[in-house]
């Protein structure tokens, strides 16, 4: 099929790198892709090689006036412009109209999973929801990433970026937005030997030099593939918002998720909904809340073996259910039936 998703990127990349991996995959499978975005300057580091099936288009002010797609995905409540829009109802047939939301944990997302929203021009525009359960729609995974995961050599990997693993010493990769519990982290980090590896931006800014027991070094920006290898090469992974948040969960490695924060305390109810999910003892919990301004820092980190353990049975847990680009194809292929 012909697919049109439209992005914006709003701050921080995550809402593009979520459809660039969805573009890429529908590409991947044979799907015709169309990707309008309003900024494309992060698919320079993100995706520099592009992937095959999919085109990337100016949203603009004057977007191509080209004719709508067999499927069109609106991401996160986008609104495709209104002249797109238009060209959608007169179209026969129509489009299948998608919006894929945020990711949630909560118990609305299987309430509202795959409800259509009937629209003033006679269309239906469908909501899909990501999720952790079987009544959601699931989450992106590509058919080889578990394969490409289990032949992963890490010392090969970080030998290209020239680091190497010291013996004894534990690596963590640290992705965030500002957080003022950055301090606490790096302490509690320095009670072992670790070698912790910082991405661009806000925690790159916020850091300085090596202390006792902790090797910092900042990362350039990584494609998307070489992002998901750094998450393999690390035993503890600091995440934030939805991206990077759902590939350490592949990469089934202990992870602390930093989420998006909003001014109303909405995040707070999210990030518990998740950890409900997840489980895990109050060890876990209280570093979770401390590293989301929810709560005062905990005096450890919880037992590795333990949360490493949790982590792959949670993986499991979400590898028994299909993907979220398998679930889209069928439930647009049954939307075109009807």
């Amino acid at each position: 099929m012909r697919w049109d998703i439209f992005c914006r990127v709003i701050d921080n990349f995550g809402d593009l790198g979520v459809c660039w991996r969805l573009a890429a995959d529908l590409g991947a499978r044979g799907e015709g892709v169309r990707l309008w975005i309003d900024d494309a300057a992060p698919l320079a580091w993100m995706a520099p090689h592009g992937a095959p099936g999919v085109e990337v288009l100016p949203w603009t002010a004057h977007p191509p006036e080209l004719d709508p797609g067999d499927v069109v995905v609106e991401a996160f409540g986008c609104d495709p412009p209104a002249p797109f829009v238009h060209r959608m109802s007169a179209a026969k047939p129509a489009p299948v109209w998608i919006n894929l939301e945020y990711l949630s944990a909560e118990d609305y997302v299987e309430r509202s999973h795959g409800l259509p929203s009937p629209q003033r021009n006679g269309l239906s525009k469908w909501f899909f929801y990501p999720g952790f359960t079987p009544r959601t729609g699931g989450l992106l995974r590509e058919a080889a990433l578990m394969s490409l995961r289990l032949g992963f050599d890490r010392d090969g990997w970080l030998a290209t970026h020239g680091l190497t693993v010291r013996p004894k010493e534990r690596v963590v990769s640290l992705f965030c937005y500002a957080n003022p519990a950055l301090p606490d982290l790096l302490e509690t980090l320095a009670h072992e030997p670790t070698l912790l590896l910082v991405t661009p931006g806000a925690a790159q800014r916020a850091l300085g030099a090596d202390r006792d027991g902790l090797r910092v070094r900042g990362l350039p920006w990584l494609t998307q593939a070489d992002y998901d290898r750094l998450l393999w090469a690390c035993d503890l992974n600091f995440v934030r918002g939805e991206d990077s948040f759902v590939r350490s969960q592949w990469a089934g490695a202990p992870f602390v998720w930093q989420i998006y924060p909003q001014h109303d305390a909405v995040h707070a109810k999210k990030l518990d909904a998740f950890l409900d999910r997840f489980g895990g003892d109050e060890t876990l919990r209280a570093l979770w809340h401390a590293w989301n301004e929810l709560g005062p820092w905990p005096a450890a980190l919880p037992d590795r073996e333990a949360w490493g353990h949790a982590c792959r049975a949670w993986r499991e847990s979400l590898l028994a259910q299909e993907d979220l680009t398998t679930q889209l194809l069928g439930f647009v292929g049954s939307k075109k039936v009807e």
